[in-house]
This record gives structure tokens, C-alpha cells and sequence, in this order.
């Protein structure tokens, strides 16, 4: 990403609304709540974004209009080929070894490219590949033997399509204005992150391992090469291949240069499909550190009546998890679900409660394939420790040869499914026991993601109740500020 200082200004349309604060452990909406008053502090350019795309060791692509080659200077134009080599890459009667082949678009307005066979929804349950067109430059590099495209564009229009790739184009505007501040304040705050790792170069640690416990966290410590990746282990991202509308650009134009910040740093701003019904703390999914505004928040304006809130307790988290409270996100009317789940989220609609059953067979098998370990016959799964939530952070394998503490949330969700398990908010039913060995566990699950931050389906429901943009995102981030930075 390329940084530089500028001295710009201009005046910002929007509301003039002070932050309400608030350090409470979990709380509800407050409707009657200060709005968020946008400060004016501008100090960079827009900066300009590097995009993994795909990996592969050969890569078909389709140059949309006149593009020039860095290497030799001629333009190209049409299908084209890159070839992984023996350390080189292969193009055109070329084998360069260049350490990164750069593809410009002559007209940048009105170039466009398309690469052939991209995998999207990487492990999920809805994995497929697709063909996909970009906006901006085109970059090539070699990476473990292999080839990764990149792609080159400004940030503004990263978020056009990040913004029509996460959720419906047809989306309200004021829950495309929230989701374009967030996920503006996200990329930069990753960047930030990671150019501040390179400086100090500290090695990032996501992994904790004793005899007993394996406990890792996963965030974008892989890209070292580029910003981050097309799909969800960042943002989803997949080029203007996604149609956008005029609403989506409006939105993107309204809230342009806009981030969250709290003590003068851009928010670490996370998001999710659905809380399940509260959203978790920031140091229960990732690294151990505390952000003041990534705290658990009631996605309701007021706690569910009947409920005990303290969801680290395994009976209050088992009653919770196996009724269906209210919350913003506890909808099944579809206009606001097709807001934000595209047609591949729409397979499916079971993200607020959920159940999944293995035989003994199955989850042996598949426990014994995803950690590398032979726990022998599974005979309990245990919960050891629970976040605001009811997330799992740490759970207990029990088998007839060997038992193991795996967390966090994102080890627990991959090691109990094929892809990635709807949550890590789940109770175990085990049935049908023989000899203390179960024949069957039913996992019984609140809530789709980590739940850190805005939960995309509640915001959805909350713009379409009258909600504003600034009134959704002080309900997720609470004691965040509006700050415009470029």
C-alpha cells in the first residue's frame, strides 16, 4: 500500500452527533443514543491496495482493453497465459525471472481484466471456482513453487465490489454506509498492523502448544506479499464481476475517506454473518489484546427477557443456545436476508440456530484427519472455556487413546468440519452411548462467524427498522469515533 502525506481538505455531509461511550461487559441497543459526529483529520492520500487473487501454477487470463507489459513495454490485449517454471515465469516465448511481472492498463478507466477458474470460499462449505473480472493493474509473482496473481487498484474502488461482494447489491443505503466505514477501517488497520510487524520485525505468534492444549488463532499473517487476499479469511472480494448499483457507489462516495478510530488509531473494525445473538470480544477470537470497541453487545435494544446474560456459564450458555432469543439478527424474512446473504449464502438459511450430527465413524475419522492425531474412538467432546458470547474458546477432546485442548473458535470450527463450522457457539449431544462410547454427536449451534464486531445480519434488520449508518455502527463499536482521513 502506498502512503503519503497530504495537507488536502473539504467539508463532509453527514450528521453532527456526539459518541455515546460505554465500557459495559454486554448491553443492548440504546436507540436513544448520541449519534457519532465526524471529525475532520486529514493527513494521507487515498492509498492504493495490493489484492492476493489466486495461486496456481499456471494462470489463464483475459486482458480487456490495452495493457502494457512492465517488462518489455508492448501492449497486450486478449487471452494470455503465465507459467510457473523451475523459479521462473513463463510468458509469451519468455521465461523471465523478474521478481514481479507487471501488467498496466493503458486507460485505467477503461481497463479491465478477467482471470479464468478462481477458486472462491476457500475450505467452506460452498466452495466453487469462477471466472472473475478486475478493475486496475494486473502483478504476478512467484510463491512456493507456484504463481500468485495480484491485483492493483485504489482503495475507493476496492470497496465498490468488496461492498457488492459481501452482501447484496440491493442493500439499504444506510447499511451499505455502515459496511463501507468498517470495512474501509478494517483494510487499513490491517495494514497498519502489518507494516508495523515488518518494521519492529516481530515474529506475529498465533500459535500456543503444550502436551495437552493446541490453541491457534488465525488472522492475515500469511500475506506478506500483498495487503490481503480475495475471500473470507479477509474481505470478501471478487473484482467488478459482481454487479454493482448506482445505491453501492453512492455509498462508497458519501462515506469516502471515513474510518472509525478510537484513541486516534483506525479501528481494527471485524464483522460477521450473524452473532447468534450477542457479538464476542476481539482477544477471545484473535491475539490476546483487548480493543475497547470490540466488545460483547446484546443484539437487541434491551436483554431478552428471562435470560441470564453470563454466557461464559455452561447452563446459561446451554439454555441460550438451544432457545431462539430476540435479537436483530433472529429474522427469517428474506427481503433483508437477500440485502445481505448472495445466492451462495442463501444455500444456507439455518445461521441464527443450526445442528449438525456425526456418526462415531465420522467424527473419529474426520477428528483424526484434521489435527494429525489418533484420538481413537471419540467418547466426549467437553467445553473447558466459553467468551461473552457462548463461543467456544477452548474445547476438550475425549477419546479411548488420547484426549487434547484444541481453541480458538477458528481451529474449533475447522477441526469439527469438513469446511468450517457454522460457529464455535454450540452444545454436544451425544446418543445412543454403548460402553461410554457414543454412537452419534449432534452439535447444537447459535450464530454463523466469529461474531467479533458488526453482525452483518443484524445491521441489515437495523437499517431496514429506520436505523442510520452512524446509529448502526455506535451499536457494534461502542465509544468508537467518525474521523475522515483523506
Amino acid at each position: 500500500m502506498n502512503w503519503k502525506v497530504s495537507k488536502g481538505s473539504g467539508n463532509v455531509s453527514g450528521s453532527n452527533r456526539n459518541v455515546s461511550r460505554s465500557n459495559v461487559n454486554v448491553t443492548g441497543s440504546n436507540r436513544n443514543c448520541k449519534m457519532l459526529k465526524i471529525k475532520r483529520n486529514y493527513h494521507m492520500n487515498e492509498p492504493q491496495l495490493r489484492i492476493g487473487i489466486m495461486y496456481e501454477p499456471k494462470i489463464s487470463f483475459h486482458l480487456n482493453g490495452i495493457y502494457i507489459f512492465q517488462q518489455n513495454g508492448k501492449e497486450y490485449t486478449g487471452k494470455q497465459e503465465v507459467v510457473y517454471t523451475d523459479g521462473k515465469i513463463g510468458f509469451d516465448g519468455l521465461r523471465l525471472s523478474s521478481e514481479e511481472l507487471v501488467f498496466s492498463p493503458k486507460y485505467y478507466e477503461k481497463g479491465s481484466f478477467d482471470l479464468l477458474d478462481v477458486t472462491i470460499g476457500i475450505k467452506f462449505h460452498w466452495e466453487r471456482k469462477e471466472d472473475q473480472r478486475f478493475k486496475g493493474a494486473l502483478h504476478f509473482i512467484c510463491e512456493n513453487e507456484k504463481l500468485t496473481a495480484i491485483n492493483v487498484l485504489s482503495l475507493e474502488d476496492y470497496l465498490i465490489s468488496v461492498i457488492s461482494s459481501e452482501m447484496s447489491a440491493t442493500s439499504s443505503m444506510e447499511l451499505l454506509k455502515a459496511h463501507a466505514i468498517i470495512s474501509r477501517s478494517w483494510l487499513i488497520a490491517q495494514v497498519l498492523k502489518g507494516a508495523e510487524l515488518q518494521k519492529s520485525k516481530t515474529k506475529y505468534q498465533s500459535i500456543v502448544e503444550t502436551d495437552q492444549e493446541y490453541i491457534r488463532w488465525y488472522d492475515r499473517e500469511d500475506h506478506v506479499n500483498f495487503d490481503v487476499c480475495a475471500d473470507d479469511h479477509c474481505q470478501r472480494y471478487q473484482g467488478i464481476t459482481k454487479q454493482s448499483t448506482q445505491l453501492v457507489v453512492d455509498a462508497i462516495d458519501a462515506t469516502r475517506g471515513m474510518v472509525l478510530t478510537s484513541e486516534g488509531k483506525v479501528c481494527d473494525a471485524r464483522f460477521s454473518k450473524c452473532c447468534g445473538g450477542v457479538a464476542e470480544t476481539f482477544e477471545n477470537v484473535w491475539e490476546p489484546e483487548n480493543h475497547k470497541y470490540l466488545q460483547a453487545v446484546i443484539d437487541n435494544p434491551k436483554a431478552p427477557a428471562g435470560y441470564d446474560m453470563n454466557l461464559k456459564k455452561e447452563e446459561v450458555a446451554e439454555k441460550w443456545i438451544r432457545t431462539s432469543p430476540e435479537a436483530f439478527c433472529n429474522t427469517t424474512d428474506k427481503e433483508i436476508l437477500s440485502q445481505v446473504l448472495n445466492d451462495y449464502d442463501q444455500e444456507t438459511m439455518d445461521f441464527y440456530r443450526w445442528e449438525v450430527a456425526y456418526t462415531q465413524g465420522e467424527i473419529s475419522e474426520l477428528i483424526k484427519r484434521k489435527t494429525g492425531k489418533d484420538f481413537g474412538q471419540i467418547l466426549d467432546l467437553i467445553p473447558v472455556e466459553r467468551g461473552e458470547s457462548g463461543r467456544l474458546i477452548k474445547l476438550k477432546i475425549v477419546g479411548k487413546k488420547r484426549s487434547l485442548v484444541i481453541g480458538k473458535e477458528l481451529e474449533i470450527r475447522k477441526v469439527l468440519s469438513e469446511s468450517h463450522l457454522y460457529s464455535s457457539e454450540f452444545v454436544v449431544d451425544k446418543v445412543g452411548e454403548e460402553n461410554g462410547i457414543p454412537a452419534k454427536f449432534i452439535l447444537v449451534g447459535a450464530g454463523w462467524g466469529h461474531g467479533v464486531g458488526l453482525c452483518q445480519i443484524g445491521a441489515a434488520v437495523m437499517g431496514a427498522k429506520g436505523y442510520k449508518f452512524d446509529e448502526i455502527l455506535l451499536h457494534y463499536f461502542r465509544g468508537a469515533e467518525l474521523e475522515k482521513r483523506y
